[in-house]
């Protein structure tokens, strides 16, 4: 059973009285259900094609938030090998909200640098729920030049809701380390690959989101600010953060055809959450692809992010 969303509820309940049948059949409580559980099963995957076929910008940002969707180190486990996780920032302290070190993409060494949300309450609270702080951003730029330095390609892996906003975090340069991270990533002389797998909030996301070819799964969300905190500040109602996420083009869809972004992964039906082997394979088949185009034209990657991002000025 799945961790159901609002909008799911025609789903849920189907699945769940193919859950009922089954465990009838096997405790031998019931006549042969086979066929009953087999037209149950039709009408469930029909009812959530037909609901993830049109999904509003607020339930794809549900989707993107969805507990049980695979997070930065389910990426990690799965498509690196080697993985050599560096930990702190070498001038205050660790920030377990960023993961970042050198690990092998299909034999070849790269740099990684992800936000890992964690998948229960006390991983949650260990990485701060994704949510960095400048020793995170400063352990990431740590980790950005040594590549650079030593020729390595990095992939970044996005899954935030944004920058921790703690008083802490403010008296310790957010703002400054944020800024940093970004200038970075766009100087450097190796390729870059960012993937957005899931929230990709503020100047949290585009800290290292910065690259040469940007992707985003199909259910993953990519703004400025939270649909929440633009309600608050366009509304002061956050009860309208579903009108926020409709008008703010916030959709993997929507950030395609403005050029935000390079290409969409896409996800099985209903989410990561319901098929993470088939979501990670994909988005390995994408970097390996990503990687190979970028190889490929010998270009200045420097001087392609300077033309990229300044075309997304140009096309809005």
């Amino acid at each position: 059973m799945y961790n159901y969303l609002d909008f799911e509820k025609p789903v849920a309940d189907l699945e769940g009285q193919i859950l009922e049948l089954k465990k009838l059949a096997e405790a031998g409580e019931a006549v042969d259900v086979a066929d009953e559980i087999a037209r149950l099963e039709k009408r469930s995957k029909d009812a959530l094609s037909e609901i993830y076929r049109a999904l509003t910008p607020w339930q794809k940002a549900q989707v993107a938030r969805h507990p049980d969707r695979p997070h930065c180190m389910d990426y990690v486990n799965a498509l690196f090998t080697e993985f050599t996780p560096l930990a702190g920032d070498r001038a205050f302290g660790e920030d377990q909200a960023v993961v970042a070190g050198f690990a092998r993409f299909n034999g070849e060494s790269v740099a990684v640098i992800g936000q890992e949300k964690g998948n229960d309450t006390q991983s949650r609270l260990k990485h701060n729920f994704g949510m960095a702080r400048p020793e995170g951003y400063r352990k990431a730029v740590r980790v950005m030049e040594l590549a650079d330095r030593f020729g390595i390609k990095i992939v970044s892996l996005v899954d935030t809701t944004g920058a921790y906003p703690g008083i802490g975090a403010e008296e310790r340069g957010q703002a400054e380390a944020i800024a940093r991270s970004t200038s970075v990533s766009l100087g450097l002389k190796v390729p870059n690959i960012a993937v957005i797998i899931g929230e990709g909030g503020s100047g949290g996301a585009i800290a290292i989101a910065t690259a040469n070819h940007v992707y985003m799964l199909e259910h993953s969300i990519y703004s400025v600010i939270s649909p929440e905190g633009a309600a608050s500040i366009l509304w002061r109602d956050t009860t309208r953060a579903k009108d926020a996420a409709t008008n703010m083009k916030i959709t993997a869809q929507d950030l395609a055809g403005l050029k935000v972004i390079d290409g969409i992964v896409a996800e099985p039906l209903g989410g990561a959450h319901r098929g993470p082997q088939a979501t990670i394979k994909a988005v390995g088949e994408q970097i390996e692809k990503g990687f190979a185009d970028l190889t490929a034209s010998n270009m200045d990657y420097r001087e392609h992010r300077r033309e990229k991002f300044l075309a997304i000025g140009r096309n809005l």
